[in-house]
Parts: structure tokens; sequence; C-alpha cells
């Protein structure tokens, strides 16, 4: 049953107390740990432990807990130990921030509440001087509804990653009949509550959901992970001011469900909140000498409403699309996409980590970076092969083939909802990087495909300027999964200059491993997401060098 708008704004304070907090605290009785526990924004000498206290009683009141961190070397000292206490204000979660920690030493921790202990989760705090290497493992769109979880359970069983990067779509907002139910139905596999979620309660059950998946656990409890949300944290090509998925007639004010989303989402991911409770989430994690780690906010701060074909390519009278008043608005220097505060932010990061010696300069980043022209699949591939492979798909194959043509042959963005669509303030960004000789490696996600780009300053010749790995979908599907037989990713990279190569229907995680002189992406690839029995291989593997003259270009190893 969905709550009232009312409802929803008591629950995050907005109004009156939750229900339920009237009661007498202190409760004793039975309780469960049924989400795993979690850690997350490491620094050298902190970490943010997470998990959840379920109640049996439903007016349960506060509830007293302890944790325990231990160091797993061993070594005398440096083990922590504190208590607190949670309640339904923050829906039973636990996030503690441990302070005064040992550089570069791994930890087990562990919570304990009403005589009931957690599962055991391993973190490690990010390494000071000088660093031989930091291995990453890089995640995002994971559709509940989509298949089993088996890339999480891949990360889990890796013999070393210092740190998951997770770069958004961590849950999904649509109800159980939408995106994905398909394989939702095959596998009995749909997510809670069954609605598309507006209110607080909505996205806490939502979280709950996915957190109650074994193999979701296995990854959070394997090493400390750093988040950023991108849209469907709250609602479908979300932006400042509004969503593709809201309709504030049946939905309610955006804003009282943009509070309620993060809301959840800050009581149940292991982040560092800011400190005036907002939405600027980017922030920035250093390895040493070795590299910097910028996490970017590209959706809820700052991000102009998204241009669309639908909307903003007009015909004239003779039927033709003017192209080039699309490209006008595409090209108005007032779309924002990260905010004047943010870049400045960014550029003195990057100015700072580049006098500091450190070689890499990651951007953690919610969206393709790349510019990318549709595939024109008759073109690349001839019609009669085409025809050949739609002859035996459904009519939105064949939509979706017409379309991206007709997109092709007007030389127009593949993404609209992408860095395509803020090209400005791309070449903004491109500015900062320039200014500050910057060696970046963008790691990018919501496509569901992986990627291996080259990111050039200009159009037609100009400088490259970084390189870029997408990762794919932990489970969403991706354009090669609608196009089954097209070689969708090869098409990609013929079409475009800055693809090198794209696979657009794998699924799993980009594992980044960077030393002194070399950044590598690998796409790892679990081989089904229909069935808990799998393997893990790795596709390819692409490298980038840099030297005096900045960083070189990607090479397939």
């Amino acid at each position: 049953m969905r709550m009232s708008r009312r409802h929803a704004l008591s629950l995050f304070g907005l109004s009156a107390a939750a229900p339920g907090m009237a009661r007498a605290a202190g409760y004793t009785g039975a309780v469960a740990f049924k989400h795993g526990v979690a850690s997350g924004d490491p620094l050298a000498d902190r970490v943010i432990l997470w998990t959840r206290i379920t109640p049996q009683a439903a007016d349960a009141g506060s509830i007293a807990y302890s944790w325990k961190l231990t160091p797993v070397d061993r070594r005398a000292g440096g083990g922590k130990s504190g208590s607190g206490v949670t309640d339904a204000s923050r829906d039973y979660t636990v996030k503690v921030d441990v302070a005064g920690l040992d550089p570069a030493r791994s930890y087990t921790y562990e919570f304990t509440a009403n005589g009931v202990t957690s599962p055991m989760g391993r973190t490690r705090t990010l390494p000071t001087g000088s660093v031989k290497d930091v291995v990453l493992a890089v995640a995002n769109c994971a559709l509940y509804s989509g298949g089993y979880f088996n890339a999480y359970e891949a990360i889990a069983k890796l013999e070393r990653v210092d740190a998951v990067l997770h770069l958004g779509d961590y849950i999904y907002e649509y109800a159980p009949e939408g995106y994905g139910f398909e394989t939702g139905k095959l596998l009995n596999r749909h997510p809670e509550p069954a609605h598309n979620i507006v209110t607080l309660a909505d996205y806490r059950i939502r979280h709950a959901c996915y957190k109650a998946d074994a193999q979701l656990q296995a990854a959070h409890a394997r090493a400390p992970w750093i988040v950023v949300w991108d849209d469907h944290e709250t609602a479908n090509d979300s932006y400042a001011d509004g969503a593709q998925n809201h309709n504030p007639a049946t939905e309610g004010d955006w804003n009282a469900r943009k509070a309620a989303a993060i809301k959840a989402y800050f009581e149940w991911m292991p982040i560092r909140e800011p400190a005036d409770h907002g939405f600027a989430i980017n922030r920035d994690f250093h390895f040493g000498d070795l590299a910097s780690l910028f996490m970017l906010e590209t959706r809820l701060t700052a991000r102009d409403r998204q241009v669309t074909y639908d909307r903003d390519l007009k015909f004239g009278p003779d039927g033709k699309p003017d192209v080039e008043a699309f490209k006008a608005k595409l090209n108005d220097p007032s779309r924002r996409m990260m905010g004047a505060a943010q870049e400045a932010w960014l550029g003195a990061g990057l100015k700072a980590s580049v006098k500091a010696g450190r070689p890499w300069q990651i951007l953690g980043n919610e969206v393709i970076m790349a510019r990318v022209i549709p595939p024109d699949y008759r073109g690349a591939m001839g019609a009669e092969s085409v025809e050949k492979l739609l002859a035996d798909m459904p009519a939105s194959a064949r939509r979706r083939v017409d379309n991206t043509g007709r997109i092709a042959a007007l030389q127009l963005p593949y993404g609209l909802d992408m860095w395509d669509g803020y090209p400005v303030d791309r070449q903004r960004l491109y500015g900062l990087i320039k200014e500050a000789k910057a060696n970046v490696v963008v790691v990018s996600g919501d496509s569901h495909a992986f990627w291996s780009n080259e990111l050039y300053d200009a159009p037609v010749g100009g400088n490259l300027v970084a390189v870029e790995f997408g990762a794919t979908g932990i489970t969403s599907p991706g354009a090669g999964d609608d196009l089954k037989g097209f070689p969708v990713g090869d098409v990609m990279a013929k079409t475009n200059r800055e693809v090198v190569d794209s696979n657009q229907s794998a699924k799993g995680f980009v594992l980044l491993t960077l030393t002194k002189t070399e950044a590598r992406g690998e796409w790892v690839a679990v081989s089904t997401i229909l069935d808990k029995a799998y393997t893990v291989s790795t596709l390819k593997t692409f490298t980038a060098r840099h030297g005096a003259t900045g960083i070189g270009p990607l090479k397939v190893s």
C-alpha cells in the first residue's frame, strides 16, 4: 500500500515524529542481521562501517548495538570498538565512521545487538607514501529482476580488490511488471515493494530487498565501497528539478520524492554524508603517491533537463528535421551537468594531485563521456544481412534499428542523457584536465555495456585528453540483448573515432589496475545471469601508459 505524502514527509523529519517513536525505548527482543554488513569511503585513517538490525517486533523502539573492528595482521594495537543506538527514524540502519586507523591496513569488523552477532566483513584503509599499485573493481546497474547478481559474487571472490567503485543505479525504481519483467518472471525474482517506488517507505523497502541478496552481501563484505548515485536511485533520467520517470500529477512533488530517495540512500549505503545533508556527494580519495580518485555528482545538484529527440527535434514544412536548431539548443552554454561549484572543486583537486606527484587522476563518473554517434547497422552490415536478422525478431528490434539509423544519418548523438547531451560542459571539463596537465582515466557506468574509449578535445583532430573505461551492468540489459545476433559493439567502434572497442551484451565489471606507468582495464564477464552456476572470464584487456607528453592511446593486450 502506498503512503500519503504527509506520512512520507513525517518519516524523514519534515513534520511529526515517525509512528512508534513515542513507545518505550530500549528494545531487548529478538533481532536479526538480514542485510549483511558493508564498509565504505575509506581514507588513510578512517572508514565507514554499516549494517541494518531487523527487530522482530514492529514497535521495537530503539535498539542498542556494539561494533568491533580488528586488524587482520593481528599486530599489537589498532583494534577499535564502540556502541550506539538505532531506531525507526533511520530504518534501524547503523553507520559508524571509525577514526584513528592505520593506513594501508586490512581489518575485519562485526556488529552485535541483543546477543546476536552479524556476519563478518573485511575492509581496508587507503595507503600513504609510496604505493606500487592499486586494484579497483568498477560496477554499476543492477536490475533486480534482470537476473542473478553473479557479477557481485565474482567481485567477492577476487583474489585482490582494494576497493569497489559503484557508479550508480544500485537500485531501480520500477514496478515488478516494468523494466526487466520477463526475466524476473522467468526466475521468480521480483523487487519489493510491488509498485513504482515514490515514498520514503518505498525506497527503504527497495533498498532492503536488494541488500537481502546473498551475492550482493558477499561483495559488500569483501572490500570497502566508494559509491555515487546515478538516476535510478531516484527516478529514470533524473535532473535537479525533475525526472523522465516522475509525474507530479500522480506522484507528487519532485523535491519531496528526491529527498525521500536520498534519505533512504544515505541510510542504506556506506557513504560519508555531506555536512549540510545536501546532494553534493562529489568527494576525493588518494592512494598514496600513485593516484587520486574524484567521484563526481552529475544528477541532482546542477544538471539541467535533458534535451530529447521527441520534444526538441522539430520538423519544418518540408518534413525535414531542423538539425541546426536542435544543435543550437544542445550547445547552449548555460546547460550544465556538474555546475560551477563542482567544476571549481575538481579543477583545484586535479592541480593539487598533479602537484603532489601522483601520476594518475581517476574520475568516477556516472555516464559515458565519449562522443558517440548511433550505429547505422544497414550501412555497416549491409541491408540484406540486417533484414535476415530482423526477420525472426520482435517489432521493437526493427524500430530500434530504424531509429538509430535515422539519428546516425543526421550525425547526432547516441545518448542525450550522457555527456553528449551536455557538450559545452564536457569541453569545460576537458579544459580543467588540460589546465592541470592531468593524466586522467575516466570510469563510467549507466550504459549497460563495456566501453574502452579515447577522449579527444575536438570531434576532428584535436588532442587526446583522457581514456575511458565503461563498465557494463551487473544485470541490466544492453543494446546487444535487444538485438541478439547483431555485432552492436563492433559497429559502435567502427562508427565512432573515440570508441576503441565495445561489448553491448556481456554482464560483469571492469577491473582497473594502476601502476606508476600503466592503467589497465579488464572487461570481466560472467557467463550467465539466468543461473547461479556460472563461469568468469576476462573478455579483453586494455592498457594506457603516460609519459612526458601526457596520457597515451589505449592498446589491446
